[in-house]
């Protein structure tokens, strides 16, 4: 999988509260930066799923 730009990383944020994301790229998640948050986004095929309802809450098993 390709890692994500710079450039879409500064335009991409957290759907829910609005914060910056982070590109972990050995998890294929985008997590969010917002202290009250924390939820991660999966990458799949390169392709950053913004949904809340597909995101994992923090604390919760990656599986």
């Amino acid at each position: 999988m390709n890692e994500l730009s710079a450039e879409v990383l500064e335009l991409l944020v957290c759907p829910s509260c609005h914060a910056t994301l982070a590109w972990d790229y050995e998890a294929s998640v985008l997590e969010c930066t917002g202290a009250d948050c924390g939820l991660a986004y999966p990458v799949r095929d390169g392709i950053p799923i913004l949904l809340i309802d597909e995101a994992r809450r923090p604390g919760a098993d990656a599986n």
